[in-house]
């Protein structure tokens, strides 16, 4: 499992892992740092290897931008070709495709997590990275079957602060207007600074700290743009429908490491009597935005739960995928999750 800068070209980053692993299974994505125990790691390559007695099949969707459907449709029949239970790791495109769509056409019972590959904001820029493949706009999966256990734990440190809002106007991945006002003039009366500013860095960016928990039955489910457009609107990667009601959540330190210690510990209670060996750890791009000023206090919430015997791996994502027993996977923002991988003993 490989996390790359998406400052480094794909092609090279597959080469120089490839020189040293020869033809060994491998699956990739872009992010903005890369992420162990030690904390975050800019202008990185991230490699983690896990052996054993199992197998791993790789796929490479280049058409995932297109449709997400028609990606789910594909992951779905690769695995209908084996009749052992397998656990499906999957990373996608983060600015390009609908992860919502794909999620909702795969079936109940098949068993994906994963996580939307991030990079230059600015330019939309990522990339993804299956066997000797890579590209953008795609979704690369790993189909893992035989002596390998899995167990996944989500959360996040997102909390609603009393800020209502109606959706009023939403085209695709465009959220447009909150209480018939421009999205961005609803932000600048929260938060003081002018609308204009809101579609320039540092804010165009820093929105996503700022996300948006909307209604979905009994609960609410967290949204997050990727930027401010300059009509004032914000670039989600889900869409948010027209009237349904909105509130504004705001991060904390406390909460992410809160989060992730409970992610840490619902892990583990899915492999069982398994002995764990690798955690692989996606954390929304938003926490490392958050946690500037205290880099690698998410690592350190792990390894208390997990302990420091416990290797960690991964990367910052502009979305995560995780799935619970025998449901539909879920597209989530703003989550840590965490992918913990066990030997049968």
């Amino acid at each position: 499992m490989v996390v790359a800068s998406h400052q480094y070209q794909p092609r090279e980053v597959l080469n120089g892992v490839s020189s040293l692993l020869g033809d060994a299974p491998m699956i990739g994505f872009s992010s903005p740092a890369g992420f162990t125990g030690d904390g975050h790691h800019p202008h990185s390559v991230v490699v983690a290897m896990l052996s054993g007695d199992f197998q791993a099949d790789m796929l490479w969707l280049p058409g995932y931008a297109q449709s997400g459907r028609e990606a789910a449709s594909k992951v779905e029949g690769h695995a209908a070709a084996r009749t052992e239970r397998q656990t499906i790791l999957c990373f996608a495109d983060g600015f390009n495709g609908d992860a919502e769509q794909f999620c909702n056409a795969i079936p109940a019972g098949l068993h994906v997590t994963g996580g939307l590959s991030s990079g230059d904001l600015h330019t939309g820029n990522t990339y993804q990275i299956a066997g000797n493949q890579t590209g953008t706009g795609g979704l690369v999966a790993a189909f893992m079957r035989g002596g390998l256990k899995i167990g996944v734990g989500y959360d996040h440190g997102w909390k609603p602060v009393g800020n209502q809002f109606r959706v009023t106007r939403s085209r695709g991945f465009w959220l447009r207007t909150l209480d018939g006002r421009p999205t961005s003039e609803t932000y600048a009366g929260l938060f003081g600074y002018p609308a204009r500013d809101w579609a320039f860095p540092p804010l165009s960016y820093l929105a996503r700290l700022y996300p948006l928990g909307v209604e979905q039955g009994d609960g609410l489910v967290v949204r997050a743009p990727i930027r401010v457009e300059a009509d004032g609107s914000f670039r989600m990667n889900a869409i948010i429908r027209d009237g349904i009601d909105a509130y504004l959540l705001v991060g904390d330190r406390v909460a992410c490491e809160n989060a992730a210690r409970n992610a840490a510990q619902q892990a583990p209670r899915q492999l069982g009597n398994s002995k764990p060996v690798l955690a692989l750890v996606l954390v929304d791009v938003a926490w490392q935005m958050l946690l500037k000023a205290h880099p690698g206090v998410e690592a350190a919430a792990l390894q208390e739960i997990l302990g420091e015997n416990v290797p960690i791996a991964g990367g910052y994502t502009l979305g995560q995928i995780a799935s619970d027993e025998d449901s539909k996977p879920k597209f989530l923002n703003q989550h840590i999750v965490v992918v913990l991988f066990g030997e049968p003993e």
